[in-house]
């Protein structure tokens, strides 16, 4: 297995930026995407359960509909993948039953050997902090994914643009998630950079490490 250095990750990590102009004509490489997918299939979330859906907008029409709903920024239809990301607008004893059928088909072993497992997470999302808003708790899995998503892209030089600058409900009515169980939560536009996008070269405005870090 071949490891970036710990100076290439930093370096890696300072090129990122959120792309504010891509070049609609350079695309991602197959073996390139799929890895970043993977990145997703991948990502952690609490107690494993996975409460999203990330849906991957190719269609061009679909595309400048959603770039209506995203106040016409420009990323929507000029980055080469699109990513919605979901979560789901709460969370059941049966998604928790199927997370451990998974479980036992992965690795094998009895439903009924993980009753203890199974029983702990449901009463977590019964009594404990997460019931107060599940939605808000599954949202904060899916921020996982999409910071792992970003960093994955940036690990193999491809740009990102994270979206929060969306209507949700026209989202979601855009890609038929009125009446399910999701709901639209941001997005991503994933390609290159255009060579004119001035804020490329900008130097990250951040504070010092001493300042955001605490030891003790």
């Amino acid at each position: 297995m071949t490891e970036l250095t710990p100076e290439q990750i930093v370096e890696r990590l300072h090129w990122r930026y959120a792309v504010k102009k891509f070049d609609a004509d350079k695309k991602i490489p197959g073996d390139v995407w799929d890895a970043i997918e993977q990145s997703l299939l991948l990502a952690p979330s609490s107690f494993g359960l996975q409460p999203w859906k990330f849906i991957v907008v190719d269609d061009p029409e679909l595309r400048a509909k959603l770039c209506q709903a995203s106040w016409r920024q420009s990323q929507v239809v000029d980055a080469d993948r699109y990513v919605v990301f979901t979560a789901l607008r709460t969370t059941t004893d049966d998604d928790v039953d199927r997370y451990i059928a998974r479980q036992c088909e992965v690795r094998g072993g009895e439903v009924e050997a993980l009753k203890g497992y199974r029983d702990v997470i449901a009463g977590f999302l019964v009594k404990g902090w997460a019931a107060k808003d599940l939605f808000g708790w599954n949202a904060r899995q899916a921020y996982l994914a999409l910071g792992q998503m970003m960093t994955a892209a940036a690990a193999m030089g491809v740009d990102t643009c994270p979206m929060e600058g969306v209507d949700m409900a026209a989202y979601d009515d855009l890609l038929g998630l009125k009446g399910t169980r999701y709901a639209t939560l941001c997005a991503c536009a994933v390609g290159y950079r255009a060579d004119d996008d001035k804020y490329a070269g900008a130097p990250k405005v951040r504070y010092t490490l001493d300042e955001i870090i605490e030891r003790r």
